[in-house]
């Protein structure tokens, strides 16, 4: 069967194609802050220390299509680093306790903070959700100076890598002693972090290690996949991912490990393949009002490479009926992506018609097991 998810709005959500004009969720309007001063209310005043505006406030709508991609019959969402959006680890943290059944992807970059930091941060997440946790491991996305990070080029793979393998070692599958800590638990001394006596104990050990997530197409960004991750997410191309995926298995084939395949994929999806390109021509010409159409960027079979004019992350996304997008989702899990990461704005309505109308078309297999359960 394949693994479908949703990709969070980091920054806010609404119908406009500018991202700086979806003020649902209150993100392009600041909050306001707590009073402070002479002036400002005491403690001892019982005065509401919620600041959130008005009626909903900025997690509110986040919360709504996170709940929507889990009774939509998603598998569930991926919590996106933004580094002028909401922190993921906090999305991802409410995520998991406002659900019951999804999987929730953080991702995050290594230079955050220590893979013992991150392990021990998830081994809560994942005693506390039932295990239901994932990391997507963003290795070169931006410039991290911003951040205060030096490490650049393909030393960030190598630090990943690193990252990872020391995550993995703290991350004890069976509870160590509770005598005798000394000597029991793992030593690391590698190029940019060094562990002394490190690995969980009690209640923290013992918990599934989060899937990893990871991405890119370069060489680096392909062995990091090969030697430590459990999904491998690609994007489109004017010449499909096929190729990239022959790359990465070639590459698994020589360490010998599994590593499963997905896409990014954003999606306008309707009733019938008119309706749809219409509501890219609307969100089209409100960031291009000059010029060719939507259309002059179709690319066949679906496939739009449009969809960073209206503000995604990737280019290519599809575009049409249901039946139409379901043949070409079943078209890339016959290829060899079992995971499949979905987005569209609004997003709430847009994971609702995802659920009711595509899903059990790209997937048989599913809807027959969903239909079982009931």
């Amino acid at each position: 069967m394949t693994e479908f998810l949703w990709r969070l709005p980091s920054r806010g959500d609404g119908r406009r194609a500018r991202p700086d004009l979806r003020h649902r969720g209150g993100f392009a309007d600041p909050a306001p802050t707590p009073a402070s001063g002479a002036g400002a209310p005491r403690p001892a005043d019982r005065e509401p220390t919620d600041v959130r505006p008005g009626r909903f406030g900025p997690f509110d709508d986040l919360h709504q299509v996170i709940d929507a991609a889990e009774l939509a019959g998603l598998d569930g969402v991926l919590a996106p680093y933004d580094p002028l959006g909401e922190e993921s680890w906090i999305v991802a943290g409410g995520a998991l306790r406002a659900t019951r059944h999804s999987r929730v992807v953080v991702e995050f970059q290594p230079a955050f903070g220590t893979p013992v930091y991150a392990a021990k941060m998830s081994a809560t997440l994942q005693r506390l959700s039932g295990g239901r946790l994932g990391w997507r491991v963003a290795v070169d996305t931006d410039d991290g100076r911003a951040r205060g990070d030096r490490v650049t080029g393909d030393d960030r793979y190598r630090r990943a890598a690193e990252f990872l393998t020391v995550a993995r070692e703290v991350w004890n599958s069976e509870p160590v002693p509770a005598a005798g800590f000394r000597g029991t638990g793992v030593e690391f001394a590698g190029e940019y972090f060094d562990v002394i006596d490190g690995g969980f104990r009690g209640v923290l050990s013992g918990l599934p290690f989060p899937t990893v997530y990871l991405s890119g197409t370069s060489v680096a960004a392909l062995d990091l996949s090969a030697r430590h991750g459990d999904v491998h997410l690609f994007t489109e191309t004017p010449d499909g991912p096929a190729e990239a995926l022959a790359r990465l298995r070639a590459r698994t084939a020589e360490t010998g490990r599994t590593v499963r395949a997905g896409l990014e994929l954003p999606i306008i999806a309707r009733e019938t393949e008119d309706e749809a390109w219409a509501r890219a021509e609307r969100q089209w010409r409100e960031v291009r009002p000059d010029g060719p159409d939507a259309r002059s960027v179709g690319l066949g079979d679906g496939r739009w490479a449009g969809f960073d004019v209206l503000g995604h992350p990737q280019t290519i996304g599809l575009v049409g009926s249901y039946e139409q997008l379901a043949r070409q989702l079943r078209a890339y899990a016959a290829t060899g992506f079992d995971t499949i990461v979905l987005t569209g704005h609004p997003h709430i309505e847009e994971v609702h018609r995802a659920g009711e109308h595509l899903l059990f078309l790209a997937d048989p297999a599913a809807r027959t097991l969903q239909e079982a359960a009931v």
